[in-house]
């Protein structure tokens, strides 16, 4: 394999034109695209100076090693299933699949050709707020955790009811595999795997098919919770996750634009109790989440000692599991 990883990106939308924004060449460079709106891949083309492909199973083999797919969710499993058939390696946008079956069926799928990697965007891993968090909880700062409270939620807007995330076929699911997904994500990363405690799915607002607010409880083994709240009835974004352990607790709110200055406030418990030790960062520069989530993603390739934090399939198997018994319910 070339030094330089060459990428083919399917979806030249507003993911797909971030994604490519965020590729480090030091690592890898695009050298085509596709979308099913031709308009879409000539600016795309045209920015990032490549080659149009016809469709996606038009362009040869060995003109790419990777395929960037920032589809909408009801076309992420074909396309995925087709490039890991071809023994490439993929990075697939979140949900990674349109429900259970499909991102099962990519994960077996994967499982048989361990040799190329499959990523799942799920970049908050990589704001620095988290960063920090995890390794503030590895040098045990705030002692052994206990359980988590994460709040992730924003407005919609004039027609948000009349969008592709609206309409179940297109997209899946409303807030929970949307926002909801990110949550669980990250709250397994932190307790690992997890079980449903509780869950529920609510259209309080929008007048859609798909859920405007997802309510989870879900634990581990050790019955550590994390309760999560998801919603697009929040009428000022808001992101809000909370970090509670037995010597102290990690806030963290803010992602930076609307929803405010990524902040995190770690909270030290004294030995007399009281009030605690506050300790406070802000991260004011670019969200480099993108950047560092696909730096990650390439090294792991370039060289297979890197350690991979990047989301996976099993990752996006395992968050599936879990919303897809909430959706049974309804």
């Amino acid at each position: 394999m070339s030094k330089t990883l060459r990428i083919f990106t399917i979806g030249c939308g507003l993911i797909g034109n971030k994604r490519a924004e965020n590729i480090n060449d030091r690592y890898a460079k695009i050298v085509a695209c596709n979308d099913i709106n031709k308009k879409n891949s000539e600016k795309f083309s045209k920015r990032f100076n490549c080659e149009i492909a016809e469709n996606y199973k038009s362009l040869e083999l060995n003109k790419f090693d990777i395929a960037f797919i920032s589809t909408t969710h009801d076309k992420l499993f074909d396309i995925a299933k087709f490039f890991i058939s071809k023994k490439k390696h993929v990075f697939i946008e979140k949900p990674g699949a349109l429900n259970i079956k499909q991102i099962a069926h990519l994960y077996k799928l994967h499982l048989k050709n361990k040799n190329f990697d499959a990523g799942i965007g799920l970049n908050h891993r990589f704001h620095p707020a988290f960063i920090k968090a995890f390794d503030l909880i590895k040098k045990k700062k705030i002692g052994d955790l206990m359980f988590i409270r994460g709040q992730y939620g924003h407005g919609g807007r004039v027609g948000y009811n009349k969008e592709w995330r609206a309409k179940p076929k297109i997209a899946g699911g409303g807030e929970m595999i949307d926002q909801g997904s990110h949550l669980i994500d990250l709250s397994r990363k932190l307790l690992g795997e997890l079980i449903i405690v509780n869950g529920e799915i609510r259209n309080y607002y929008w007048n859609m098919k798909v859920e405007d607010n997802c309510f989870l409880t879900l634990e581990n083994k050790k019955k550590n919770i994390a309760f999560l709240q998801a919603s697009c009835t929040e009428w000022k974004n808001t992101f809000n996750f909370e970090i509670y352990g037995k010597l102290g607790k990690i806030q963290i709110f803010g992602l930076g634009r609307s929803y405010g200055v990524e902040t995190l406030k770690l909270f030290i418990m004294k030995k007399k109790m009281g009030p605690p030790k506050t300790i406070e960062y802000k991260y004011t520069k670019k969200d480099l989440s993108w950047k560092l989530e696909q730096d990650n993603f390439f090294k792991s390739i370039l060289n297979k000692k890197i350690l991979k934090k990047y989301a996976t399939l099993k990752d996006m198997y395992e968050i599936h599991k879990i919303m897809n018994k909430i959706y049974q319910k309804k």
